[in-house]
């Protein structure tokens, strides 16, 4: 079995060590992100490769259903389009005065963006909000793409998580306490280095789901016939003291559904 993804920064390196990986005519492929599993699939259709952290997975070409994958992939998504409305609830929540949201991806590495920015656009009318696309696609554009948008009254950030994000995952929340602009990301690793609050998947619970499945392909069963699993164990994690910083008061509402929260 063989690990690969470690959150490349551009689809190059990740086509290099993909090729690397095949060639090396493992039992079994374990990838994390979608550009890798994108890399890895380019490479091999008959090996079998289990995803970790994909957050669409048929859009992405990676599988025909979740049902029934049909081809030699299977694995974990790690996100449903509902979140979207969590997000911006949570959001609201602690910054109440917020009206306009910009989504921050890398339309690079985050090819499954629409996936998110539909429901994304389809909630934000019910919280009153105004959800503006902003993609940014290298670091030198980071700061131009958050200063124009805390130019903006009363916005707010919501960071989507692609390979590029979250590698560049210090820069972008310093970025965003530094413009005070209130932020809410789609897993922890933001928070956890700063960033406001974030909810979703439980990533290290996807790995140990995989295991399981790698167990029985290596046993004889077939990613065809494995069914692609959704979401699980979700965390709700703040940072009160970024939220002290940007001089919010967090809801005692809010902190009692936490997870955890960070000093």
């Amino acid at each position: 079995m063989t690990l690969a993804g470690q959150y490349p920064q551009i689809q190059t390196p990740c086509i290099r060590l993909a090729k690397e990986l095949v060639a090396l005519q493992p039992d079994l492929l374990l990838s994390q992100s979608t550009p890798a599993t994108t890399a890895l699939l380019q490479e091999t259709r008959t090996i079998p490769i289990i995803f970790g952290i994909v957050a669409d997975p048929i859009g992405s070409g990676f599988v025909a259903s979740f049902n029934r994958p049909g081809g030699n992939a299977t694995g974990f998504a790690v996100a449903e389009p509902t979140q979207a409305g969590k997000w911006l609830e949570l959001l609201k929540e602690i910054a109440p005065r917020v009206t306009r949201v910009a989504v921050l991806f890398n339309p690079a590495m985050a090819t499954f963006a629409e996936f998110w920015l539909k429901p994304f656009k389809a909630a934000a009318p019910s919280f009153a909000v105004e959800a503006i696309v902003a993609p940014v696609h290298d670091t030198s554009e980071l700061e131009s793409v958050i200063a124009a948008q805390a130019r903006e009254p009363n916005s707010g950030l919501f960071v989507m998580a692609d390979a590029f994000t979250i590698t560049y995952r210090v820069e972008v929340t310093s970025l965003a306490a530094r413009y005070r602009l209130p932020a809410v990301y789609g897993y922890r690793l933001f928070t956890d280095v700063g960033g406001l609050l974030s909810y979703g998947e439980d990533w290290t619970d996807n790995f140990r789901r995989a295991a399981t499945y790698a167990d029985r392909i290596l046993k004889g069963e077939k990613p065809s016939e494995l069914p692609v699993q959704g979401p699980v164990k979700f965390e709700l994690v703040i940072n009160r003291k970024t939220a002290k910083a940007l001089g919010l008061t967090i809801p005692s509402s809010l902190l009692a559904t936490a997870d955890e929260v960070i000093e």
